[in-house]
């Protein structure tokens, strides 16, 4: 599997494998539950002008893996088609406002981080 979000005791962490960690330049992030303002599925489509920072960025193919800087907020994204993804903003993180992904069973997995989250 290229991309598993672990739920532990007091964070999540999202660790990337493949091809998606060499795009993104980094194999995981983690995230302490108290940081975690809104998590849900919606639709993410990168603005051109986003700056990646570093990662990479294919809009043609809709393929984005790493860090963006848009309008003074950081973003992780790590994401290969238009479309639904997990969408997670965070509040206190030490770099990121907004970590988007994309990955299997993305109702489960949102359903199990709510659970943690309450």
């Amino acid at each position: 599997m290229a991309k598993q979000l672990i739920l532990n005791a007091t964070e999540c962490i999202l660790q990337l494998t493949g091809f998606h960690r060499i795009a993104a330049l980094k194999h995981e992030i983690s995230m302490d539950y108290a940081m975690i303002q809104s998590v849900h599925i919606g639709t993410f489509d990168s603005p051109f002008w986003m700056l990646k920072m570093p990662g990479t960025a294919i809009p043609g193919f809709s393929i984005y893996e790493g860090s963006f800087w848009h309008a003074k907020e950081w973003y992780f994204l790590s994401y290969e088609s238009r479309g639904e993804h997990v969408i997670i903003e965070l509040h206190g993180h030490d770099k990121y406002t907004y970590v988007i992904f994309d990955i299997e069973n993305s109702e489960h997995v949102v359903a199990q981080l709510k659970q943690r989250l309450r």
